[in-house]
């Protein structure tokens, strides 16, 4: 690739104290291309912009300025740091007519992957890891519409995710503006836009960002284009008309509850048909109103909260199955081998039941109602014993001592970073609230 800034050499800046050493080019698209750097002891990313982007995006200076001035919404962005425009001395070094501007990043640390990896099935992560990227997503441009800011582009191609935990990382956040303001020359990837951009009706917006959420959520969740079934299948070549009838004219969602006729393909769509069952039917609905009622009246799609709502909920509810040991999220049946499950023993909370399956946790908002989901502080993690499977203990995150009582009456104590059997217990008191198991 030939690159605009000169690798292995050192470059200063405006406002910048110390020079930038280009290490090595990571990428490029049709905006510009993006670097690792070196300032000082710190890596960092440089992302410089083409002089066409520039002259096609007048306003991208000023937004990069509101961004920086803002600051990000939450950790999970690689947001704008400082605007960077080159020195004299620099600019002969450049290799473009025009002097050209860029704004430094943080550097996206190992072990993150692009999301596009797992919507082709090309990505090893587990149910339980998809759903937190999921709920830290939502959680992420909640953060994002809470500062009055709307994204314009969300997508697999600006999501990068970390098997390990479900991490994410969300980037090319030089598109993000003030809501309604209009500003910018991005509209948003096909097949992730509303249908009201898509068909020059509207401007992106939160609300629109609100569709295009819950289009990256299906793609998480079930590894497949929501109105991609058998009207897709009629279709020879998905140009511009195409797409604006199966986007936006004719929408139809694959699971519409009243309408069959966009149903998935068994043999072209069985991705959609083997993952759309193992969520609980509340999680289900809110797509049905997204791609339903919401598909024409913005006002009716799900809010960012209520994601967060049901997507920890369901976390919650993970079990594993008894026979093939697949992640299921509700009773009867496993969607797997198919094989029933007798109910399991449920943490029973102030705040709704956890599943005492290993690897589920305790959060302060299932003690709380007026705490918001988070899965960042768990209080309790439920964990496999090293021996026996049938054994699952409750391990004590917090830094206070439980109190336990066992169905004979004896009392016991969990000091911090100990673990209790929870099929022994009656009941434990903790200063966040009361857990009591639930033998069903």
């Amino acid at each position: 690739m030939n690159t605009l800034l000169p690798l292995g050499t050192h470059l200063t800046f405006d406002g910048l104290e110390q020079p930038l050493e280009i290490e090595r080019c990571l990428g490029g698209g049709t905006q510009g291309q993006v670097y690792a750097v070196r300032c000082g002891a710190e890596a960092l990313a440089l992302k410089w912009y083409f002089p066409s982007c520039i002259a096609r995006d007048p306003l991208l200076r000023q937004r990069l300025q509101q961004s920086i001035r803002l600051g990000a919404p939450n950790g999970d962005f690689l947001w704008p740091m400082a605007l960077l425009e080159p020195t004299t001395e620099s600019l002969p070094l450049i290799r473009s007519q025009e002097p050209g501007f860029g704004y430094l990043m943080p550097l996206r640390p190992s072990g993150f992957q692009g999301a596009h990896l797992h919507a082709g099935g090309r990505m090893e992560i587990s149910l339980q890891n998809i759903l937190r990227a999921c709920f830290f997503l939502a959680t992420a441009f909640h953060e994002l519409h809470l500062k009055g800011l709307c994204y314009k582009d969300i997508s697999l191609g600006n999501l990068f995710l970390r098997p390990s935990d479900g991490a994410i990382l969300i980037c090319d956040n030089d598109n993000v503006a003030v809501d309604c303001q209009g500003t910018g020359s991005v509209l948003g990837t096909p097949g992730f836009m509303a249908p009201e951009v898509l068909l020059g009706a509207a401007k992106p917006s939160a609300s629109t960002d609100q569709f295009s959420l819950a289009v990256l959520l299906f793609r998480l969740l079930t590894r497949h284009d929501p109105f991609r079934g058998q009207q897709e299948l009629a279709i020879r070549c998905l140009d511009e008309p195409a797409r604006r009838r199966l986007y936006g004219e004719e929408a139809l969602f694959i699971f519409d509850p009243e309408n069959p006729a966009n149903r998935p393909d068994p043999e072209e769509h069985a991705a959609a048909l083997i993952t759309w069952p193992i969520y609980p039917r509340s999680l289900q609905q809110l797509f049905e109103t997204s791609f339903g009622a919401g598909l024409r009246q913005p006002s009716q799609r799900p809010l960012t909260g209520q994601w967060k709502q049901q997507l920890a909920r369901c976390l919650d509810q993970r079990q594993l199955c008894h026979h093939c040991g697949e992640e299921r999220f509700q009773d009867g049946p496993c969607w797997s081998c198919g094989q029933s499950n007798p109910g399991g023993l449920q943490l029973q909370l102030p705040q709704g039941r956890v599943a005492a399956c290993p690897g589920n946790a305790l959060h302060p908002h299932h003690f709380d109602g007026r705490r918001g989901e988070r899965l960042d502080q768990p209080l309790a993690l439920l964990v496999a014993h090293p021996t026996d499977a049938a054994v699952v203990g409750l391990r004590n995150l917090s830094e206070a001592p439980w109190q336990g009582q066992l169905p004979n009456g004896q009392r016991l104590e969990v000091e911090p970073g100990k673990t209790c059997n929870v099929a022994a217990l009656q009941q434990l008191s903790t200063p966040a609230g009361p857990i009591t198991p639930i033998r069903r």
